[in-house]
């Protein structure tokens, strides 16, 4: 079996965050990560909290908190939701963590042996009444191409132009308020992107034909355009501090890594974490996954296309350029953006569904297979409260839910509460087995190629199978004339129970397990099973015993709908 490292985009410190960013790399590298981990692959996912730049000083300083407290809060906070939404990280790190400043200096080093870092003199603005060189978004004012004037100094929220502190009109201090700037001279540390390009288009041109054309397309759009020496560094308190050792004058005057340079470098500093973190008497080889890792290790990336450039271009430039043979991405899975009414989610104007609302209203297993069912692969999506409502009660409430609660309950009342035995399986048996080994192969090929919608579709799909079976033979018909084919039936209508609940686990982990759970079997239940008739129809022995569970999924009412459009804004709020 491969072993699949899996890595998605890492959500920033400053906030809860919406249902784009769930479902932009989070959702999507659990739902293939549980699907791997039940064919029996070892698998390690990790993620972690992107807690350095610009908003998490701003946000703690709003907080009257130390950055460092603000960080800790904030991804415990953020960690519970996650796990909320039963994302099942291998570990879930922190880019402030040791392990990340100790590999993110050496990478800075051996980048400067290489003769790929260049220290270069910039003009930048500074405040006197701060006492400091403000960074982009340290600097406010009016921007001079719509005359918002809560404008940053790197970008217009408004107008979305990109701006030079220098641009805008009235610039202030974000930190004082204060008016007194004025531009110097400082250094900072460049990363030699433009010598780097050759190599990274022959990476690109070797692995690069396996992504998602969202992904190449956007690497290779970059590199027409050229690839730019970039400032690595910035003039925070917060952040991976230049080492010393290397740069004594940057140093000492507090420089720290560009928070882009280092968040990347976290995905290993975060294995690290997580090797460090094993109990007594356990060992965690984190080299194996990242440094000369052999053939066997397959590395797949989620991320919102926002995040591809900086993952197909900038972080590659860096691992080609310190020379040593750090594992690059096999595959990279870029998503559109989920839109809410077909505008953006905003924080501040209190508009879209956020992660920890969500869960306050209903169950995890309702976003997640909504979420999934409608992901923005090949272009943006949009949440409707509408949509969700009718995906919610036709897929959820009345394909599989009303299956189980009426097979289940309708064999307790018939047969008792274990599975009964019945007659020889016929022609209806016989198309069933086919069509669902046909569905649950189509189902494997989905995942496996990273196509979710599509996979979706599948599942939804062997959940139809079911209830078309079920009406085409009637069992609630069969018992009056012939019991033996109504338990036939029903002990057909079980055993689908039981696949549902292993083969929706990567989707719908909670009612999965409640579906295996109704059975007493023994072992592992959630192993996958194999796309033949005998295991999909006949896992579930005759004579084994089963409880009937609460509903699986409820319907959202009208009454419910009003509710969310109220709380969360509706079409005409936008």
């Amino acid at each position: 079996m491969a072993r699949h490292l899996i890595t998605s985009a890492l959500p920033y410190i400053n906030g809860i965050k919406h249902l784009g960013n769930m479902v932009g790399s989070m959702l999507p590298a659990d739902v293939y990560s549980r699907y791997l981990r039940q064919r029996g692959h070892d698998v390690l996912y990790i993620c972690a909290t992107d807690e350095h730049g610009t908003p998490a000083e701003l946000a703690a300083k709003e907080a009257g908190l130390s950055v460092a407290e603000f960080c800790a809060q904030a991804h415990d906070a953020q960690k519970a939701v996650y796990d909320g939404f039963e994302l099942s990280f291998d570990y879930f790190g922190r880019s402030s963590s040791r392990q990340n400043v100790e590999i993110t200096q050496h990478f800075a080093r051996k980048l400067a042996e290489n003769g790929f870092i260049e220290e270069r003199a910039v003009r930048q603005v500074y405040s006197p009444v701060d006492g400091r060189f403000l960074p982009d978004r340290y600097v406010e004012g009016t921007c001079p191409h719509c005359g918002h004037d809560k404008a940053r100094g790197d970008q217009c929220e408004n107008c979305t132009r990109v701006l030079d502190p220098t641009d805008l009109i009235d610039p202030r201090s974000a930190i004082s308020g204060s008016t007194e700037i004025e531009v110097r001279e400082t250094k900072h540390l460049f990363l030699l992107q433009s010598t780097l390009q050759p190599e990274v288009e022959a990476w690109i041109d070797a692995v690069g034909g396996e992504w998602p054309h969202l992904s190449s397309a956007i690497a290779r759009k970059w590199l027409t355009e050229g690839l730019h020496d970039r400032a690595i560094t910035r003039d925070l308190d917060w952040g991976v501090p230049v080492p010393a050792d290397t740069w004594p004058e940057l140093a000492a005057e507090g420089k720290v890594f560009y928070v882009w340079f280092d968040a990347p470098i976290e995905y290993i500093g975060a294995t690290k974490e997580w090797a460090d973190a094993a109990a007594d008497g356990e060992r965690r080889d984190w080299k194996s996954w990242w440094y000369e890792a052999d053939d066997t290790v397959r590395y797949t990336q989620f991320m919102g296309k926002d995040n591809v450039p900086f993952h197909t271009v900038m972080f590659p430039a860096t691992e080609l350029g310190v020379r040593e043979p750090w594992k690059k991405v096999d595959v990279v899975k870029g998503f559109n953006w989920l839109t809410y009414y077909g505008g953006k989610f905003s924080t501040s104007q209190k508009r879209g569904v956020f992660t920890g609302p969500a869960l306050e209203i209903l169950p995890a297993d309702y976003w997640r297979y909504f979420l999934i069912a409608n992901a923005p692969e090949s272009d943006d999506s949009s949440f409707t409260w509408e949509h969700f409502t009718a995906t919610v009660n036709k897929d959820l409430a009345d394909t599989l839910g009303n299956f189980v609660n009426r097979v289940l309950s309708f064999s307790r009342k018939r047969f008792g509460d274990a599975v009964p035995p019945g007659g020889t399986p016929g022609a209806a048996e016989e198309r069933l087995g086919v069509e669902v080994c046909h569905l649950l192969a189509e189902y494997e090929d989905q995942l496996e190629a990273l196509q979710f919608r599509k996979a979706a579709s599948a599942l939804r799909a062997l959940w139809s199978a079911g209830n078309a079976y079920l009406e085409e033979k009637a069992p609630w018909l069969e018992v009056r004339t012939d019991a033996d084919a109504a338990a036939l039936t029903l002990r057909t209508a079980l055993n689908l129970i039981h696949v549902y609940g292993v083969v929706s686990e990567p989707f719908i982990p909670t009612a999965s397990a409640v579906m295996r759970g109704a059975f007493s079997l023994e072992g592992d239940t959630a192993t996958w099973v194999t796309a033949s008739r005998a295991e999909l129809l006949d896992g579930v022995p005759a004579g084994t015993a089963f409880t009937v569970p609460a509903v699986l999924f409820t319907k959202v009412t009208e009454e419910d709908l009003e509710s969310y459009r109220a709380r969360f804004g509706g079409a005409e709020d936008h």
